[in-house]
């Protein structure tokens, strides 16, 4: 990575224009009217890429500094895809006020906070809180941009399988930040009923001891009832997630409902194993670049922040990103095939189809400034 001018320095005239006295001009006018920050400053497209380094990647709690590569490579993937400027921001605290405060304090700089690799459940108050606090967007990508790619590969699997969503059973395994996310957009798009199985079985009201994030989730999934384990998900079930590190034995994937749908994907070694998963069901992904069907994250961040950005959005409603996962899924519509329900992270056709949707819902939903 590299920081470079977008205009010449060449003389003392540029120079004077780029720094003192020039520079004052600008920032008095800011002084007296400060959104045109938005047209005079970096801030329109620049996104601070923010951690703690909790959960970083498949390494989990590495601290800060180890987590720097990891931010650094996310900030080059927002400027090859999506072509937004991203700064790393590593954070040497875990504390969530300590971590909102900083956040917050940091904010004036720039057009929107992408939070990554902040380990649940903190991660979801983070969210919440800054969202609340500040009127640029705050996107946690853990969540929100795995459940958006997860949504548009599994609208066009349902079409592949040739079943509407409303009529498909879904089994979650894992209740950390993707999991709950992907729980919520699923339900917002019209799944027909849905199952979070954690480490200690199934979520459900029934259960003591639930987190408030996992009593908001068993209030509003598990229609059918089930109690038990994952044995029990997914006996019968449509549609198999996997967003945990945990391996599922062949004899669950077995019980599963014919041309079932599977996207297992732990890094670097799936919940199921593609070559079980095709035993079984007729659609299969991970998130693994060496099999069809990735779900990656870098098809829907970088078009979702292009799309905020570009009409300064103040935040990123669910309607956006349901718009996105749309646009996404809309991109391969007469493409489809069991080994091509998403885009290829380098089909440059899903930028600009998530960049013009996002910015469309945000104008629908009234959060848009432009």
């Amino acid at each position: 990575m590299e920081v470079r001018s977008t205009v010449p320095l060449r003389d003392r005239a540029d120079l004077s224009l780029a720094y003192t006295p020039g520079v004052a001009e600008v920032c008095t006018a800011i002084a007296e009217r400060p959104e045109l920050a938005m047209d005079y400053t970096w801030k329109a497209n620049t996104v601070a890429v923010v951690t703690d380094g909790t959960a970083v990647l498949g390494l989990g709690d590495i601290g800060p500094l180890a987590a720097l590569p990891v931010m650094e490579g996310k900030a080059v993937l927002f400027k090859q895809f999506g072509g937004v400027d991203a700064v790393p921001i590593c954070l040497d605290c875990t504390d969530v006020d300590e971590l909102v405060e900083t956040v917050a304090r940091l904010a004036p700089g720039f057009g929107g906070i992408n939070l990554e690799d902040i380990s649940a459940p903190r991660c979801f108050e983070v969210e919440r809180r800054l969202q609340e606090r500040l009127d640029i967007p705050v996107f946690h990508d853990d969540q929100h941009g795995t459940a958006i790619v997860l949504l548009a590969a599994l609208r066009n699997a349902a079409e592949v399988v040739d079943r509407p969503l409303a009529d498909l059973r879904a089994v979650i395994s894992g209740a950390g930040a993707a999991g709950v996310a992907i729980a919520k957009i699923l339900l917002d798009a019209g799944i027909g009923d849905l199952t979070v199985v954690d480490s200690r079985g199934i979520v459900s009201a029934a259960r003591a001891g639930l987190t408030p994030v996992k009593t908001e989730l068993a209030a509003i999934t598990n229609r059918a009832g089930l109690t038990g384990g994952l044995a029990e998900a997914m006996r019968g079930a449509d549609v198999f997630i996997g967003v945990s590190s945990g391996r599922v034995p062949e004899e669950y994937v077995a019980t599963m409902a014919p041309n079932a749908i599977i996207a297992a994907m732990a890094n670097p070694d799936p919940e199921i194993h593609p070559d079980v998963a095709h035993k079984y069901a007729a659609v299969v992904a991970t998130g693994r670049s060496d099999f069809p069907n990735q779900i990656n994250n870098v098809l829907a961040f970088p078009g979702v922040f292009a799309g905020a950005l570009s009409v300064r959005a103040s935040r990123i409603t669910e309607g956006m990103k349901l718009a996105a996962a749309e646009a996404l899924a809309g991109v391969v519509a007469g493409e489809l095939a069991p080994d091509k329900v998403i885009p290829s992270p380098f089909d440059e056709r899903v930028a600009p189809a998530v960049t013009a949707a996002v910015a469309d819902a945000a104008r629908r939903d009234g959060v848009a400034r432009l």
